[in-house]
Parts: structure tokens; sequence; C-alpha cells
């Protein structure tokens, strides 16, 4: 060990949401902890994401951390799902009030992580040449944290301003009277041409794929409200606790064939006019795995889809057509539909006229060219593993984890992989939080991690590692439970999908977030806890 290089107990790596968190139980604990932040100050998704529109889907009040009721009592959630802006501060307040700003890092981004089987330690490179040593390293880095840009022909020569929305600049955007392109209609295409419709001069949006949406019903949240909210907090926590996908929806257990369909359309009317996930997490759980019941929820929200779209024509280009509902990360808009009725909004179906190439002055599509001086890249994400293929992660024997993990995967928990010892990660791969309400998961994920390595520092234990058969019985789990539901068959980042990844395109099916949901979840990581953690490998 040179005498350059810094030694910490543990590492934690990211101060986002879960990074954060991770961070200050350790330091509860008195753990000599550093936490590594590749941007130049903290926030992870909320940092980094600064596109119009950006904001949570999730309720405010349900995404805020739950571990201070001072914290709680203090904050003004102004909005039931707030935006960027808002949520960036929320951290900053959190990060000052328990004064973990001196355990960071910024501008220091990981690039190896070399396992040091005789040390038992972890050796960490960074970007800039510093190295420090690690007993244990906790990756808090996202599930959507590495940007995937498509492979178009030309992309440098454009002469305007071009990015992905990952990458909007800090600086304003001029938008007024100018001519904006954006590729993609995924969860953050929706937001962003939803936003910026009545702003620009003209909008083009090149569709590669639609995507099924719902209203995300936003409303302010007035004194009286929050004041409201905060003398329930503990049930809104015990009611996502409770609820399989982490929010205060939860799945109507009457069966879907035993309720007329009358009564069925009558329900969804309501749920379709209640805030956020309601009509996805407060639906009939048949619709995720009945193709019957799939067909005709889908049918419905096509049919409100084509109710908000003045052109009939335009309105069937907008309804998927490759997917039923749900089968897919759900966006949520506010009249992004409405948006298509608009003289300045034009739709380019790209499965109709596909990009040839981009030029100086737009793109170029086999029906023609559009003149642009703006093009967002709303292209997605190289979801839930990307972060991990961003570092070169060398375990046991040299082994890389890129190669373990080439065609999908392999965890215990979501939390360790076998042959890399002392590896730690929240929200990792095959664990809940790329498929609930990401805050509520990683809180239960950061406890279950800070109470292992409390039970590992009583026992003296230097090294962790998960036993391989237990690692091949959850991913046999996790492929068991994501085969019994309709999404097995769709073409998103739950399974793996993302045709601008390099081995991520259509036929490789990647088994990455576990879809049992979390109370089931959870109770497979407190029984693994109240046993002793017999399936991980100590001394």
């Amino acid at each position: 060990m040179s005498a350059e290089t810094r030694h910490h107990q543990v590492a934690v790596i990211g101060t986002g949401v879960s990074g954060l968190y991770q961070l200050k139980r350790l330091i509860d604990l008195g753990v000599d902890t550093l936490a590594l932040e590749a941007d130049d100050d903290l926030g992870g998704t909320w940092y980094r994401n600064r596109y119009p529109g950006a904001r949570f889907d999730s309720e405010s009040y349900t995404y805020g951390y739950s571990f201070s009721k001072e914290l709680l009592d203090e904050w003004h959630w102004k909005e039931r799902f707030s935006s960027q802006p808002e949520n960036l501060r929320y951290l900053n307040y959190v990060a000052d009030k328990f004064d973990l700003r001196r355990h960071m890092r910024f501008g220091a981004r990981v690039e190896t992580l070399a396992w040091d089987e005789g040390e038992r330690l972890w050796h960490l490179g960074l970007s800039g040449g510093e190295t420090h040593t690690a007993r244990f390293v906790v990756s808090g880095i996202g599930v959507l944290s590495v940007p995937a840009l498509p492979s178009y022909e030309g992309m440098d020569d454009f002469a305007g301003e071009s990015f992905h929305t990952y990458w909007w600049p800090k600086e304003p955007v001029a938008l007024e009277g100018r001519r904006v392109g954006v590729i993609g209609t995924g969860a953050t295409g929706i937001q962003v041409i939803a936003d910026i419709a009545d702003r620009v001069g003209e909008l083009t949006v090149f569709q590669r794929r639609p995507n099924w949406s719902t209203p995300l019903n936003n409303s302010p949240i007035s004194e009286t409200e929050m004041a409201e909210i905060r003398a329930r907090y503990d049930e809104i926590f015990a009611n996502c606790a409770a609820s399989p996908g982490g929010f205060e929806h939860t799945p109507d257990r009457r069966g879907f064939w035993n309720v007329s369909r009358e009564e069925r359309i009558a329900f969804w009317d309501q749920l379709y006019d209640r805030p956020g996930f309601a009509i996805l997490s407060g639906n009939f759980p048949e619709i995720f795995f009945d193709e019957a019941a799939n067909r005709e929820i889908s049918e419905y929200v096509a049919g409100r889809i084509r109710r908000r779209v003045d052109d009939p024509r335009l309105a069937e280009k907008l309804i998927p057509k490759d997917h039923g509902f749900g089968m897919q990360r759900l966006p949520l808009e506010t009249r992004y539909f409405e948006a298509y009725n608009r003289d300045n909004v034009h739709l380019v179906d790209l499965s109709e006229s596909p990009i040839e190439r981009i030029n100086e002055g737009g793109i170029q599509t086999r029906a023609g060219h559009h003149d642009l001086d703006l093009i967002v890249y709303a292209t997605g994400f190289d979801a839930i593993t990307g972060a991990f293929d961003q570092m070169q992660i060398r375990g046991v024997d040299g082994q890389l984890l890129g190669d373990k993990w080439r065609d999908g995967p392999s965890t215990y928990l979501g939390v360790l992989t076998h042959g890399f010892p002392n590896l730690l990660m929240v929200a990792g791969p095959q664990s809940v939080s790329g498929s609930t309400n990401f805050p509520r998961a990683i809180e239960r994920g950061v406890d279950w991690v800070t109470e292992l390595l409390e039970h590992a520092f009583a026992k003296g234990y230097s090294r962790l590692e998960a036993q391989p058969d237990a690692e091949r019985e959850w991913v046999e789990e996790v492929v068991r439970v994501q085969e019994g539901l309709l999404l097995r068959r769709s073409k998103g980042w739950f399974t793996g999908y993302n045709a601008n990844v390099a081995g991520h395109q259509e036929g490789k099916v990647r088994y990455q977030a576990y879809f049992a949901g979390a109370p089931r979840y959870r109770e497979f990581l407190e029984k693994a806890a109240a046993d002793g953690y017999p399936r991980i490998e100590k001394g």
C-alpha cells in the first residue's frame, strides 16, 4: 500500500438517495466511512436529470426518507409529485442537517475495483489517479444512472445543440421559438414533450415505439394538507411496506372475474383520475399474469388515449401494439397526449420512416428531412447493471464482474455476488429497487446491509461472500417469478432490453429485478438476518 493510498473501513460509491442514507447509517455507528461521488455534488438522479418536466412519479411524501421524525416534521413537500429542483434541495437539506458532506469526495469517479485476497481489502482506483482501500465497499450507484445514446450516422455533424436528457445543461436552455426534435417516448421523453410543447416554436417527436402512459394528476400540497400528512406518516409508511409496489396504492383483491365488466370499467374510471400509479398498483393483480385480463385493461387505456387525441389516425400511432398495459415501466404524464393536438407538434413514426442519418441541419428520415435547432435524446439508460459495467471490477483470482454478468446478473438477494467478497450492493440487480417505489426499497436495503456489517464487526469477520448455491437458488427465484408474469415478453429495461446497449437487444432476456413485490422480498431479507446469515460465508 503506497503512502498516497487512503484507507477506510467502508467506502460507499454514490451520493444519491441510497448513498446518502447508507453513509448516515454507518456514520451513526462510528464506522470510518468515505463516500465517493463521480459528479461534482450530491444528489444522483436528482442532481443530473435537469430536463424540463423531471419530477417524482411516486407521491412526494412516500418518496422522502422515513428514518427521522424530526426531518419528517421539518420538510414541507410543495407538490404531490415534486419537481427536480425541489428534490435536489431536499437531498441537500438532508445532507446538511446530518452533516454528511464532510464524509464525501466529489469528482471522485471510481474506475477500478480490485479485490486483494491476502489483505482482504478492496483497492479503488479513481479517474484522477488517486487510490483508496476499504475493507468493505457498498455500492449506491442507482438503477438508471448510465444514459444510453443511439448510434445514428452523423450525430457529431449536427450544428445545433444536442444532448441526452441525463446531460441536460445546468444553464438555461433556450427553447422559445426554436425547432426542437425529441427522440424517444419513454418516461423521460413523455415528461419533456409535455412540458415544452407550448414553449417551443416547432416540436418534432421521433417515436421509436409508443408507450402506455396515464395521468400523473399532480396538485399542490397546502400547509393544512401537509400537517395532515405529517400526522399520519406512520400510517403512510406502514401502507407502503404492505404494498407490493411500495406505494400507498394497494391491489384490489376481489378477483378480476368476480366483478362484472361494467363494475370494472367504473372502477378503472376512478383509478384513472386518481394520482400516481393508482391505475397500475391499485388494480386487479390478474392484469399482470392473465392475458385476457390484460387485454381488457389495455383496451380500456387505449380508449382513454383515443378520447384525448383529436386525430384518430395519430391516436392509433400513440397506442402500443407490441405489449400490454403495465408490461413495461409505466410513464406518468400531464397533458402529454393533448400536446399532439397542437399545430406546432408533429409525430414521426420511426417504424414507418426510420432515421437514416443526422446532418448539420437536422434529421434525415426515409420520408424526408426535418430542420432542427436542438436535438434531445430521450433514449433511455443501460439500466440496473450499467453502472457496474462502467467500472472494472475484479474479484477473486482477478475475475471480471462484467464477464460473470455478461448474459445477465446473478446475485444473492440482490446484495452480494459470489466471487466478489465484501462488495455489498444497495439497489443491486435482482433486488426490488428497480421494480418498486425506490426510497422505500432502498431504506430496507440499507438497513439490511448495515445490520450485516454490524454482525461482521461484532463477530470480528473481515470477509463476507455469498455461497454459490445461495446465489443459484436466488436467481432461480427471480426467474420463476418473472416467467410467471406477462412482462416476461416485454421489450423494456425491466427485462434488460435497450436497443442502444450492446448485448441488451431483442432476444436476450435478462433477469434484472425481482418482481414478487416488496413484502415477499423483505421476508427473504428478514429470514436471512434472523437465522444469522447462513448462506453467507464468513471469516
